[in-house]
């Protein structure tokens, strides 16, 4: 029988290649680069709830216009449909004003999540909005499920933990 000159296969896992960094380097490095993804996107989160303001104020505007009576088709002659078209600016000034303050709240949440997330701090803070962003349907619904993930690992926490003690 011929024998080959070939090395015998072992037990052991092949090693990587010399120059690379090691594993726990390479978590490391996953989780930086997940962590500034997830940063970029709740800064984009804070932009799109900005636009989504100036939705909720055009029913300020429109509230606006129907309490002064500047609405288009509000001249009746009927003080009734006076009074109903008041009474209908009334409730649509509030809702404005309540929806724009709430969506604006929720831009500068986003906004400060997306500077938590990048220096590592106040994780509690970043879980709370996450879990705010997933009734925003669909983005923040993903934005948040996936900040959950990435917070939930053990070399994440550990991260947020370093940075919490300085």
């Amino acid at each position: 029988m011929e024998t080959s000159s070939m090395p015998q296969p072992s037990n052991l896992p092949p090693q990587p290649p010399p120059g690379l960094p090691p594993q726990h380097q390479t978590v490391v490095n996953q989780d930086t680069e997940h962590l500034k993804i997830l940063s970029i996107c709740y800064y984009v989160m804070a932009g799109l709830s900005v636009l989504g303001a100036f939705a909720t104020a055009l029913y300020v505007i429109m509230g606006s216009m129907m309490l002064s009576g500047n609405f288009p088709g509000g001249a009746s002659s009927s003080a009734h449909a006076a009074s109903e078209l008041r009474m209908m600016g009334g409730m649509f000034l509030t809702i404005g004003l309540i929806g724009t303050a709430l969506v604006i709240t929720m831009a500068v949440l986003e906004f400060v999540v997306a500077k938590k997330l990048a220096r590592r701090q106040s994780k509690m803070l970043c879980m709370v909005v996450a879990g705010i962003n997933c009734l925003n349907m669909p983005l923040g619904t993903v934005l948040g499920v996936f900040t959950f993930l990435v917070l939930s690992r053990p070399s994440v926490a550990e991260s947020f933990a370093r940075n919490e003690h300085r």
